[in-house]
């Protein structure tokens, strides 16, 4: 794969187009070839990947935080075309997202992500290494693309820190966790298929989602809101009460501990 930053509105446009397609909405990119050309030229991240000539990847991101102490990245969509031959892009563009922030002195990337979609949260969180710092509740209100209609938008909000040991190791391509010996599940998946609630409060909980909630938002959305409702009460409450989320595996299970 060839990873370029873009600079051309040509390559912009192409770039909205590609989101756009991905994302279930052709003709309607989530982000314009216009805010993208504007990110672009103020010295923001926009870049595609490319398999020969054809664009198969992109990421955007903006500078943001409070400084002096705390300025990072946002990066806020990262697509890749989902084909055989796109396997292993969106982690070479992370890498080089954390690269390009390194090189500039930004110390940490931030990002959010639908704690249902589980490839995500093992994306995330066991590849790349980020740190799972806040449940969000319908941070983007009402979303209409194809993959995310008729839900709302909770959010887990991660940060990246780029130079730590953790992710030092993870970017070499190590994605073990170690797991504990007992871990009480808070958050099941009764066989068929519903959420199944049970309250626990020992030093290591085990939260699960569902196989693919984006198919079962299609074909059931009473369904996929319950298991919305039944994340938001577990994972959400219990990371305000005082667990962390130590890892996720890619069956679907979230692991968290104690603080």
């Amino acid at each position: 794969m060839d990873i370029k930053e873009l600079e051309r509105m040509s390559e912009m446009h192409e770039l909205g187009e590609l989101f756009a397609t991905i994302w279930g909405r052709p003709g309607e990119p989530p982000i314009d070839s216009s805010t993208l050309q504007a990110l672009s030229h103020s010295g923001n991240y926009v870049v595609g990947a490319y398999s020969g000539k054809r664009m198969v990847g992109g990421l955007i991101g903006w500078l943001g935080g409070h400084p002096p102490d705390d300025l990072h990245l946002h990066s806020h969509i990262l697509g890749v075309v989902p084909d055989t031959e796109t396997r292993g892009v969106g982690f070479e563009l992370k890498q080089h997202q954390r690269m390009w922030c390194l090189d500039r002195g930004v110390p940490s990337i931030e990002w959010t992500f639908d704690p249902l979609v589980r490839r995500n949260a093992y994306f995330n969180l066991a590849k790349l290494g980020a740190d799972a710092v806040e449940y969000l509740v319908d941070f983007y209100g009402p979303m209409d693309d194809g993959i995310n209609t008729g839900d709302e938008s909770d959010r887990l909000l991660v940060r990246w820190t780029l130079d730590s040991p953790t992710v030092v190791h993870k970017a070499r391509g190590r994605v073990e966790l170690a797991w504990p010996v007992r871990a009480d599940e808070a958050l099941g998946v009764t066989p068929s298929g519903e959420p199944h609630v049970v309250r626990v409060a020992g030093p290591f909980v085990v939260v699960r989602v569902p196989e693919d909630i984006v198919a079962i938002r299609q074909t059931n959305a009473a369904l996929a809101r319950r298991w919305r409702f039944a994340v938001r009460y577990v994972l959400g409450e219990a990371m305000t009460s005082g667990y962390r989320v130590a890892g996720a595996t890619r069956d679907g299970r979230y692991l968290l501990t104690r603080r």
